[in-house]
């Protein structure tokens, strides 16, 4: 009998609270929407599989001495999943549009200013009873508004590591609703004539200015701001591997066997912070409300600056553009290319698109260096 009795102890269904049933529910839901819904599959899988794992009773995946919880230690805590990730984004992304366009830098620098008005937005939600952010918390939870899942991880790991599981399911869920949210957005803030402006096309833009860009940019962040430079030098890496010509399997490996290897490590070390009593909370709620807010914020700056464009350059360039200053690379710039073709069926706007789209990354990238030199240790 003794035997027996020490044998259901042991088994999960006589260790499990319902908090770690809801949790479970929660990793289900979110693998539902990546697989039904295709929302950002690639990291919602392993993130609700994570939160499967780690919230098995009595196993402790999750743990420090767990695997779950030794993945996370090694390549969430130090930064170098997220790192890595960048540097694979660099050596996926043609920084084309932008060198052969680079006023569209100032696109994707308004769409960052969604970070920094959800920031003080965050900072004044502790005016109401049962929030409590920290503005270490406040800058984590407004990098959302970035729409770049990689730069919230990372941030979200070195200020607010125990909201970093709603803030990456928030990031990753906001990005795969990209096509819902923007297009209203859009279609408020700008006219049809506006919406139906064609394009110039973009000039060519030789190897050699190509490969000059990412020691450029690398260059202006390591003196402007160091903070920002381990993102920003690992995703210029990534583009001078795919931009040189000389190391193509490099280039290969970081676009598909390290960036997908490092995806499937911080979806498993990102789940692991999906645990009951971090996540049911009041808090979860506000941030996901603030990403919404920043997200929408910073499509509406970028659509504004684009409006600013627009009449600075008599009606050359479409305000539309400005809405890809979000870093939700490519999917920002589909949908601009979308509403595009919706005023005018000859109108693609798609390469034009994608000079603040990926203008946006570095944007984000930088707007996280600063949040670390203000408020970081």
């Amino acid at each position: 009998m003794e035997e027996l009795l020490k044998l259901w102890q042991s088994m999960g269904i006589a260790n499990l609270e319902w908090g770690q049933a809801l949790m479970m529910a929660v990793g289900c839901g979110l693998i539902y929407l990546a697989i039904a819904k295709k929302f950002e599959p690639l990291l919602l899988v392993p993130i609700g599989f994570g939160a499967l794992l780690s919230n098995i009773p009595v196993a402790g995946i999750g743990g420090p001495d767990g695997m779950i919880g030794q993945i996370y230690a090694v390549g969430v805590e130090t930064g170098i999943f997220p790192l890595l990730i960048f540097m694979g984004v660099g050596a996926l992304t043609d920084f084309g549009a932008l060198i052969a366009r680079p006023s569209t830098l100032l696109l994707g620098a308004a769409a960052q200013f969604g970070i920094f008005a959800t920031l003080i937005g965050a900072v004044a939600l502790n005016f109401l009873p049962g929030f409590d952010f920290t503005l270490q918390d406040a800058s984590a939870i407004a990098i959302i508004g970035g729409a770049d899942g990689p730069t919230a991880i990372f941030l979200a790991s070195r200020l607010a590591p125990d909201l970093l599981g709603a803030i990456a399911v928030a990031a990753y869920s906001y990005m795969a609703l990209v096509p819902i949210i923007q297009p209203p957005i859009m279609r408020a803030l700008t006219t049809k004539k506006e919406r139906a402006v064609v394009m110039q096309q973009l000039r060519p833009v030789s190897q050699l200015e190509r490969i000059l860009f990412p020691f450029v940019v690398l260059l202006l962040c390591a003196m402007l701001l160091p903070s920002a430079a381990p993102l920003i030098g690992m995703l210029m890496l990534g583009n001078l591997l795919r931009e040189c010509g000389v190391v193509e399997r490099l280039s290969r490996a970081a676009q598909n066997e390290i960036i997908n290897i490092v995806t499937i490590m911080l979806g498993l070390a990102v789940g692991s912070k999906l645990s009951a009593d971090k996540f049911l909370a009041l808090e979860t709620l506000g941030i996901l409300v603030l990403g919404a807010a920043a997200f929408c914020i910073g499509t509406a700056a970028g659509v504004l600056m684009g409006k600013v464009m627009y009449r600075v350059t008599g009606g050359k360039v479409n305000p539309l553009i400005g809405a890809a200053g979000v870093s939700a690379v490519p999917m920002a710039a589909r949908v601009v290319n979308r509403v595009g073709l919706e005023e005018d069926h000859h109108n693609f706007l798609l390469m034009h698109a994608m000079g603040p789209n990926v203008a946006g990354v570095i944007g984000s990238a930088v707007a996280a260096g600063v949040l670390l030199a203000l408020t970081g240790n």
